[in-house]
């Protein structure tokens, strides 16, 4: 495409277009503010409160031993959180390029969906059959 304007016509304006894929981009930078604190909340509640009500949760039901969950859930809100924040920073500061801070960013969103179901999975074992009464 040619950036020069065609005889008789004026200086051409050459602006960013506001389409979906800028809107998404942004909607994707936003969102880290608030999964960065919520992640990062949540590691203070587990290292710090010793509150493990919200540990490797299925259905609002916690485990039958969160303390044994406590740690791995706690690091893996910690790394994920930290690693919002690395992004955050990185986009504010201009230290990546747009391909390099959405790859870490949706990497870590997508890392933490799967770990947490990983952990809620092993936490809440599968029973076959029918389930026993108590």
């Amino acid at each position: 495409m040619n950036s020069l304007p065609l005889p008789g016509q004026g200086q051409r304006e050459c602006g960013m277009v506001f389409d979906v894929s800028v809107a998404m981009t942004w909607v994707l930078f936003l969102a880290l503010f608030p999964m960065a604190f919520f992640w990062l909340r949540r590691a203070w509640r587990i290292f710090i409160k010793r509150n493990y009500s919200e540990v490797a949760l299925k259905r609002g039901e916690p485990p039958a031993n969160p303390e044994k969950w406590a740690p791995i859930v706690g690091m893996l809100n910690l790394a994920a959180g930290g690693m919002a924040v690395w992004v955050i920073i990185g986009v504010v500061g201009a230290f990546y390029s747009y391909e390099t801070w959405s790859a870490m960013a949706g990497v870590t969103i997508w890392g933490k969906i799967f770990a947490d179901l990983i952990v809620r999975m092993q936490a809440h074992p599968f029973t076959l059959g029918k389930k026993k009464k108590k």
